[in-house]
C-alpha cells in the first residue's frame, strides 16, 4: 500500500492474494495459547477463591465480628487452640456490631474495640448502618444539613416523583431509542451536511468565544487596580483567552489540513449506514455485551467479598482478627486482573462479531445475496478466534493491572511530602494511559484483520499497525472528525429526550421536582445512544480497514474492487477504473 499520509490518492498495489473473495472461509484455530491461558487462569482463579472460601466466612464482612472473632447474628464455632478460648458464641440474637470508629464500619479491623449487640437503640449515641451501630456524632453535620436544608423531605418527594412518572420515563427511553435510529438514518442520508455543519459551527463558536474572552480580558485589564484579587482575575481571564485561542487554532488547522480527508469520513458514514440498514441486528449486540458485563461484575463483587472475609484468627492486643496470608493477598490482585481481562474479553467479542459481519458485507459484490453474516461471524469467533480475543484482551488487562498497582502505591505515598515522587507517579500514569489507549485502538483494528483473513493476533496486529501508519492522516480524520460527529449525535439525542421530558412532565400534576425524572431520562438516553453509536463507530473502522485492504489486493481493472463507486473516488486512477468498470465486458460495479 502506498503511503496515504503523503498524498491524497491511494496507489493500488497488487499483492499475492490472487484468490481473495471476501473473508477467508478455510480458517483454522488461531492463538490457541490465548484460550488455554484464559481457561487455566479461570481454573486457578476459582481455586484461589475456593481457598479463600474455605478459610473465610462472607458474614464476617456483611455482619462484622467482635473482639473474639465471633460473627454477629451467627453461631461461631470455637477454636481448638486454647489461646483463642473466647471464640465460640451464639450471637443469633445479637445482629449488630457496636463499633466506635466510624471509618471502620464496613470491614472490621484489628486494634478496634467492637462487640455484638441486640439493638442500636439501647445506645443513645449510636445509630444503625449496614448491620453496625456507629456513633451519631460522625453524622451530626450531615444530619444537621439534612434537617436544615429539608433533604429528608426532598428524598421522600423524589421517591414519590419516580413512582408517579415511571411510565413517562419508560416512554422517554423509547423516544431516545427512536431518536438514535433516526440519527443513524440522518447520518447515512445527510452525513456530509451534518459533518460540515458541526465542524463549521464549532469553529464559529470557538472564534466568537475567543474574541469575547480577549474583550473581557481587555476590560478587566483597564479596570485593574493594585488589588491582588483584581490581578488574579485579570490573569485568569488572560489564561482563558489564551486557551480559547489555542483551541480555535487547533480546530482551524484540523479543518484545513484534513479538509480533503473529511470527504472520506463522510463517505464512510454513508457506507456504515448502508451496512446497518442491511444488518440491523448488529444494533442488538451491545445489549448482549451489557448482560455479559453485568454477570462479570456480579461475580467480581461476590469473589471480592469472599476474599475480603478470608483469614486465619490471630491476636492483636486487645482483640482477635482474621489475618490474611500471602495467597489471600495475591488473590485480591488476581481477582482484579480477572475482572479486567473478562471485561475486555466481552468487549473484544462484540468487536469481532461486528467486524466479521461488516467485512462479509463489504467483500460481497451482490449485497442481495448476503445470508446470515452476523451468525457466520459469531460462528467464526466461537469456532476459531476466541483465543485471539483472549490474547488481545490479556495485553490490555495487564496494562490496566499495572496502572491499578501504581495507583495503589500512589495512594500509599500521598502522605509523603516528596513532591517529585508525586509528580513522577502522575507522569508514569499519564504515559501508561496513552500506551493503553494506543494498544486498545490497535487491538480493535487487529480484530478486524482477523475477521478478514483469519490470521493470528500478532500477525493481524502488525498488519493493522501498517495500515494505520500508511493512512495516518485518514486515521486522524476519522478519529477526530468522526468521533466528534458521533459525540454530537449523542448530545442531540439526549437534548431531544430532555426537551420531550420537560414538555410531557411539565403538564403532569403531582410532580414535586420535574428536573429529577427528566435528568434520569437523559441519563438513560445517553446510555441508549452510546450503545447505538459504539456499533456505528466499529462499523466505520471496519469499512475503513476493508477499504484499505481492497486497495492493496485489487487494482480495479484486472481485479475489480469490492468497494462501492463512491469509495472509488478516493483511489488513484479513479477515472480509468470507473471507465473500465462501465465497460460491457466487465462485471458492473454496484453502488452499494
Amino acid at each position: 500500500m502506498g503511503a496515504c499520509c503523503a498524498k491524497e490518492k491511494i496507489d493500488p498495489v497488487v499483492v499475492a492474494k490472487d484468490d481473495f473473495d471476501g473473508p477467508v472461509k478455510g480458517r483454522s484455530c488461531t492463538d490457541v495459547i490465548g484460550l488455554i491461558l484464559l481457561i487455566a487462569f479461570s481454573v486457578v482463579l476459582f481455586g484461589l477463591v475456593g481457598y479463600c472460601i474455605i478459610n473465610g466466612d462472607i458474614y464476617r464482612v456483611l455482619y462484622g465480628y467482635d473482639n473474639c472473632g465471633n460473627i454477629c447474628g451467627r453461631v461461631t464455632p470455637p477454636e481448638d487452640d486454647p489461646k483463642f478460648a473466647c471464640k465460640g458464641a451464639d450471637y443469633t440474637d445479637k445482629k449488630y456490631l457496636l463499633i466506635k470508629e466510624a471509618h471502620k464500619v464496613v470491614f472490621s479491623a484489628k486494634n478496634v474495640q467492637k462487640e455484638c449487640v441486640k439493638d442500636c437503640d439501647v445506645y443513645p449515641d449510636y445509630q444503625k448502618f449496614l448491620h453496625r451501630c456507629i456513633p451519631k456524632k460522625t453524622g451530626e453535620s450531615v444530619n444537621r444539613f439534612v434537617s436544615n436544608s429539608g433533604l429528608q423531605d426532598f428524598f421522600h418527594e423524589i421517591s414519590e416523583d419516580l413512582h408517579h412518572t415511571y411510565f413517562e420515563i419508560f416512554g422517554l427511553c423509547l423516544v431516545a431509542f427512536v431518536m438514535s435510529v433516526v440519527m443513524l438514518f440522518f447520518l447515512r442520508l445527510f452525513a456530509g451536511f451534518m459533518v460540515w455543519v458541526i465542524l463549521l459551527g464549532t469553529l464559529v463558536l470557538s472564534i466568537i468565544g475567543t474574541v469575547y474572552s480577549w474583550i473581557l480580558w481587555h476590560q478587566k485589564k483597564k479596570e485593574q487596580t493594585e488589588s491582588d484579587i483584581d490581578q488574579r482575575k485579570a490573569s485568569t481571564y488572560l489564561a482563558v483567552a489564551i486557551a480559547a485561542t489555542v483551541v480555535t487554532v487547533i480546530i482551524l488547522l484540523v479543518i484545513i489540513v484534513l479538509r480533503k480527508r473529511i470527504k472520506l469520513v463522510v463517505e464512510l458514514f454513508h457506507e456504515a449506514g448502508k451496512a446497518l440498514t442491511r444488518m440491523p441486528l448488529l444494533l442488538v449486540e451491545p445489549l448482549l455485551t451489557v448482560m455479559a458485563l453485568a454477570l462479570v461484575m456480579a461475580l467480581w463483587i461476590y469473589f471480592t467479598l469472599w476474599i475480603q472475609s478470608a483469614g486465619r484468627l490471630a491476636i492483636a492486643e486487645p482483640s482477635y482478627y482474621y489475618k490474611k496470608d500471602t495467597i489471600m493477598k495475591l488473590t485480591r490482585w488476581y481477582n482484579l486482573l480477572g475482572m479486567f481481562w473478562m471485561v475486555q474479553f466481552c468487549i473484544g467479542c462484540q468487536q469481532m462479531i461486528i467486524a466479521g459481519a461488516v467485512a462479509k458485507w463489504f467483500f460481497t459484490r451482490d449485497k442481495d445475496s448476503l445470508v446470515s453474516p452476523i451468525q457466520r461471524s459469531a460462528y467464526n469467533l466461537i469456532r476459531y478466534h476466541l483465543g485471539s480475543v483472549a490474547l488481545g484482551s490479556l495485553f490490555i488487562a495487564l496494562f490496566q493491572l499495572v496502572r491499578a498497582i501504581l495507583k495503589a502505591i500512589e495512594n500509599q505515598a500521598k502522605s509523603s511530602e516528596n513532591e517529585f515522587l508525586k509528580l513522577l507517579f502522575k507522569c508514569v500514569q499519564c504515559c501508561l494511559a496513552c500506551c493503553q489507549n494506543i494498544l486498545m485502538y490497535v487491538t480493535r483494528n487487529a480484530y478486524i484483520e482477523i475477521a478478514i483473513y483469519g490470521q493470528n493476533f500478532c500477525t493481524s496486529g502488525q498488519q493493522a499497525f501498517k495500515v494505520l501508519v500508511n493512512n495516518a492522516l485518514r486515521v486522524t480524520a476519522i478519529n477526530t472528525v468522526g468521533d466528534f460527529v458521533l459525540v454530537m449525535a449523542k448530545v442531540l439525542v439526549v437534548l431531544v429526550t430532555v426537551f420531550f421530558g420537560t414538555f410531557v412532565l411539565g403538564e403532569k400534576e403531582g410532580v414535586h421536582h420535574m428536573w429529577f425524572p427528566v435528568a434520569l431520562a437523559g441519563l438513560f438516553a445517553y446510555f441508549v445512544s452510546h450503545c447505538f453509536f459504539t456499533v456505528y463507530e466499529m462499523v466505520i473502522d471496519t469499512i475503513f480497514i476493508c477499504f484499505c485492504e481492497d486497495c492493496e489486493i485489487n487494482d480495479g481493472i484486472n481485479k475489480p474492487y469490492f468497494m462501492s463507486r463512491n469509495l472509488m473516488e478516493f483511489v488513484k486512477n479513479t477515472k480509468k477504473v470507473l471507465k473500465v468498470g462501465d465497460s460491457p465486458v466487465q462485471t458492473p460495479l454496484r453502488e452499494s
